[in-house]
């Protein structure tokens, strides 16, 4: 085998279209933060609960999507990370 004829690691083949999974919005808010939207939509499929984070700046969106089964480890994260930021703001008005 050539070196450059090698298998890539990221499969390398053609990719079949995904089958489409049939998805119901259970609650949807969007924000607004300076320049940027995001929409979270908490949705269910056939394989469980999830929710959606959209991040929208001019068009060019970017998804993650978190399990429901990792909805409060991610909240408690978020909440650290909110109240780190608070002491940062408190130091700088200081």
């Amino acid at each position: 085998m050539i070196s450059n004829e090698r298998p890539s690691p990221y499969g390398g083949h053609a990719q079949r279209p995904k089958k489409h999974v049939e998805e119901e919005s259970l609650k949807s808010e969007t924000i607004q933060v300076e320049r940027k939207t995001f929409v979270f939509t908490l949705k269910e499929n056939p394989r469980g609960r999830f929710l959606r984070i959209t991040e929208d700046v001019n068009g060019r969106r970017d998804t993650i999507i978190v399990p429901s089964t990792g909805l409060e480890e991610f909240r408690e994260v978020l909440d650290q990370m909110c109240q780190i930021e608070g002491e940062f703001a408190e130091e700088d008005e200081g």
